[in-house]
């Protein structure tokens, strides 16, 4: 993860989501030691929050406000097709697309096929 600079993981138990592991869990981006003989499993937040892949960017914003949380899990007819981060919503912020006349970005996670970011992966498989 650090070496990609990816900070969360979906973990999934053969088709479920079974939870998230962020670079937190692991010691945070600075911590230099490994976490040995530690399974996933017992690394890893188990309650994955979901949000609909027609959420707006700002319904998103305040379920990660809310629940304090680094990202929520896209998903489309209960299939996960996503991850949003703190990150992400940053970038919106920071490419201005809050200002009048800008082009709004869709909320929408990146349609099947399209080249996937660093801030989602999918698989401790």
């Amino acid at each position: 993860m650090r070496g990609r600079r990816i900070h969360h993981l979906l973990v999934k138990d053969g088709a479920l989501r079974a939870g998230i592991v962020s670079d937190r869990d692991l010691g945070g981006r600075l911590s230099a030691t490994a976490t040995g003989d530690r399974t996933v499993a017992s690394l890893m937040t188990p309650k994955v929050v979901t949000v609909d892949a027609n959420a707006t960017v700002r319904q998103i914003a305040n379920v990660m406000r809310g629940r304090s949380i680094g990202c929520v899990v896209v998903t489309e007819r209960d299939r996960t097709v996503g991850l949003i981060t703190i990150s992400d919503l940053l970038e919106l912020i920071g490419r201005g697309s809050e200002r009048p006349g800008a082009n709004k970005p869709s909320a929408r996670a990146p349609s099947p096929g399209a080249a996937p970011s660093t801030h989602t992966p999918f698989g401790v498989w």
